[in-house]
């Protein structure tokens, strides 16, 4: 690898989406990320989505270009190669990226007594160490209680794990923070963050939570309408729908433009008395807005429409399921720098994702494909832990490693 964190070796051990995703991210950008999971696999071997013969998508998905040893951390043994991969000497090593609930030789007091400049992000559920994941964060935050159609009272809870994609991001930043300290001074330290406190945050820095405690606003459900400007979805004549924005000034100047509605909305806002050039207003307005709307976007084909929006650069966006956004959509395919075809072992051939980031220095690269268990076990015993032949023999044959 020659990305801009070549050099750096991290230990992953984890489940779920947001330490995967963290492992990874630092793989892309040139990272050798060692991942660790029992002999018979971590919590995601399986998980869903899966090929029709087993194989798990999610897994491929989230330990790209990372390498895999599969140890019996049951084992005083195991449980000695791990630690003896966390604590590796080395300026770029000691740093360790966990959600697994770390008690006694694994978690942080018994590490950075055998490596005091260790570096461990750590992430759990809630602050008290509670388990939680988004499905369980969203419902007790209030979320599902303001996503849905108007007027209707069940809670919808969205498919987007939005708070492990944020965790795992953030994750990123607190190894690579807490490592720019190391540099400068030579000492190391534990960052830990729950998953319910990222969360917890986000609501507040998004200033719902001022608008429960100052306002005494509880946020009620509003369909596809954007809160607090305008934006809304149309159906058009060919069936299809399209969700358009008038957030900005601009974006809703050229909005009214294009659909040649400047004397009505004009006339509209002289009869509510409102100015539609303000943000709240356009919101205030929203159901007399989208009556006078959609019957223009009713009247014609996405077709027509599509071309029209884009030579005006508005903010717009066709409603597509997963496979049509992958059938349509050229930023799915290798026209995507992103994207690479990549032959994932077991999986099949299928186009792939690597740093969503470019930097100027470093020249993108492709993809990796995620190892299979075990698959670097003997590598990694050799090349990381300087262990013979022999002994790496004697392990494989005790089954406290295994090469996949």
């Amino acid at each position: 690898m020659t990305g801009i964190l070549n050099g750096m070796r991290v230990v992953e051990g984890s489940a779920f989406v947001a330490v995967p995703l963290a492992g990874m991210t630092l793989a892309q950008m040139g990272a050798d990320v060692i991942r660790f999971d029992r002999l018979q696999g971590g919590l995601d071997a399986q998980r869903w989505p899966v090929t029709a013969k087993g194989n798990s998508l999610f897994w491929a998905g989230l330990n790209k270009g990372k390498r895999s040893i599969a140890v019996d951390l049951s084992h005083p043994a195991g449980q000695e190669i791990v630690t003896r991969l966390i604590t590796a000497p080395g300026p770029d090593a000691g740093m360790f990226l966990t959600n697994l609930r770390v008690r006694g030789w694994m978690d942080y007091p018994a590490l950075s007594a055998l490596r005091p400049d260790l570096i461990m992000v750590s992430l759990t559920g809630t602050r008290r160490g509670e388990p939680a994941v988004d499905y369980t964060v969203n419902p007790s935050l209030g979320f599902p209680a303001a996503t849905g159609p108007e007027g209707s009272t069940e809670p919808v809870a969205h498919v987007l794990p939005a708070w492990d994609c944020i965790a795992g991001g953030m994750m990123v930043q607190a190894l690579l923070a807490a490592e720019r300290q190391r540099l400068r001074s030579g000492r190391g330290q534990l960052a830990e963050m729950s998953l319910k406190d990222v969360a917890a945050a986000m609501l507040a820095n998004l200033g719902i939570l001022g608008e429960v405690t100052i306002n005494g606003t509880d946020r009620p459900k509003t369909g596809n309408a954007l809160y607090g400007a305008y934006g809304q979805d149309f159906q058009c004549r060919c069936g299809a729908r399209v969700m358009v924005i008038g957030l900005t000034d601009r974006q809703w100047r050229g909005l009214v433009k294009v659909l040649g509605m400047e004397e009505e909305i004009a006339l509209l806002g002289q009869r509510l008395n409102l100015d539609l050039r303000a943000e709240g207003n356009r919101w205030a307005a929203r159901k007399e807005i989208t009556a006078l709307f959609a019957p223009w976007f009713a009247a014609r084909e996405l077709a027509e429409i599509g071309p029209a929006f884009d030579a005006a650069g508005l903010t717009w966006a066709p409603f597509r399921s997963f496979a049509e956004a992958v059938r349509d959509d050229p930023d799915f395919s290798p026209d995507n720098p992103m994207f690479s075809m990549l032959h994932q072992p077991g999986i099949g051939t299928l186009p792939v994702p690597g740093l969503p980031i470019g930097f100027s220095a470093h020249a993108r690269e492709a993809p990796r494909p995620a190892p299979r268990l075990g698959q670097h076990s003997e590598e990694i015993l050799a090349d990381v832990l300087g262990l013979p032949e022999t002994e790496i023999g004697k392990l494989m044959d005790k089954r406290i490693v295994a090469q996949g």
